[in-house]
């Protein structure tokens, strides 16, 4: 049986009583003037007066049955069954946690209680974060296979893939403190692993381009901190900020420092999304490769002289500009200055507007959920 909406059985119980009351009100006032009417007949009777009585008992008459007919229908309105079926449905439960866990070839902790605590409430986070969490999940089948490779040529390890998930969701964000791109540089730190950052163009939101500052910046910390978990730290602390606390604290492992709220929660937000993206089942994901975002076969156009107009570049190559700016993100503007003796590759898709089914034709099944077998 439905049980009414609250908002719904309060409005319609005060207007009901709202009713109740004017009616009892015309009723009063009715009794009133059939009384003093007759009285007039009786006794004292005077036409004028006689019908400017018989006109008010009309009108109270007529709004009272009015009133109580309101009244009738809003009650029935308000009990009647829905037939709309209650078709919610969610289940509030924590999140399985693993007894034992690595990032990046590193033990993690997973006997230490706030260890434990903190990865449990960053995996709470992400799982029931549903819209966010599916986009990131959508996004990662044509993100990853760039960083992947880049992560191997650089010799970092490939979880760090999931901290670029962490900083930007596998998209181009920029933050409050104009932190910018996929891997989230503020402008001078780009620079200084060199990323241009310009009106024309922002090289942070260069997957390839901005994946390697980020593999140089993280090595960097590698070599100063001496792990690759104190790396991913640094990465989201600065090394300064990193160094000051363990310089203070005398301690050289992630796990016993006490650091602010952000670098605190920061590596295991890192492995919560490890474990979502590799172990999909247990973590209730449901999601096949037909509905996942693929990548797009391009063909890389080398420009080394100023375009006046993108729109009109695209339109030379037979694409949209939209596409053009799509598949290009590190493009900033309508327009691109080139500057003596430099040059960009623009990416254009080799067949212009791709049917959807053609970006997932390699998928051996596209219609079975990732991390299920043909049997099951």
């Amino acid at each position: 049986m439905r049980q009414p909406y609250i908002a719904t059985t309060l409005h319609c119980d005060n207007l009901t009583g709202i009713f109740h009351l004017f009616a009892y009100t015309n009723i009063m006032y009715l009794c009133v003037f059939v009384k003093g009417t007759f009285y007039l007949r009786q006794d004292h009777y005077n036409p004028l007066t006689m019908k400017k009585n018989l006109l008010i008992i009309s009108v109270c008459l007529f709004t009272a049955v009015l009133t109580v007919t309101g009244c009738w229908a809003i009650t029935k309105n308000n009990t009647e069954a829905d037939p709309t079926p209650n078709q919610y449905a969610n289940t509030l439960t924590s999140p399985p946690l693993p007894q034992s866990l690595t990032f990046a070839g590193e033990e993690v902790p997973m006997d230490v209680y706030w260890v434990r605590e903190a990865l449990d409430r960053e995996l709470v986070v992400n799982c029931y974060q549903h819209s966010k969490t599916l986009r990131i999940i959508k996004l990662s089948s044509r993100i990853f296979p760039v960083i992947e490779k880049i992560l191997k040529e650089e010799g970092v390890p490939e979880d760090f893939k999931y901290l670029c998930v962490a900083e930007s969701g596998l998209e181009n964000v920029t933050s409050p403190a104009n932190a910018g791109g996929y891997w989230q540089f503020i402008p001078s730190t780009a620079k200084v692993f060199g990323l241009e950052v310009g009106t024309d163009v922002d090289e942070r939101c260069h997957l390839e381009k901005a994946t390697h500052a980020a593999c140089k910046y993280l090595k960097k910390m590698k070599n100063q901190f001496g792990s690759w978990t104190m790396a991913a730290a640094g990465y989201n602390r600065g090394d300064g900020g990193l160094q000051a606390a363990v310089n203070d604290q005398q301690v050289q492992n992630y796990w016993d420092l006490w650091l602010n709220n952000e670098t605190s929660r920061y590596v295991y937000r890192i492995l919560s999304f490890k474990l979502i993206f590799e172990n999909p089942q247990e973590y209730g994901l449901k999601i096949c490769p037909a509905q996942m975002y693929h990548p797009v076969e391009t063909k890389k156009v080398t420009v080394t002289t100023s375009i006046p107009s993108l729109p009109r570049f695209a339109e030379e190559h037979h694409v949209t500009y939209r596409e053009l700016r799509n598949l290009n993100p590190w493009i900033r503007n309508n327009k691109l200055t080139v500057a003596t003796g430099k040059s960009y590759e623009i990416e254009i898709p080799k067949k212009p507007k791709s049917n959807y089914r053609d970006l997932f034709k390699h998928c051996d099944n596209p219609y079975l959920n990732i991390g299920t077998s043909s049997n099951e």
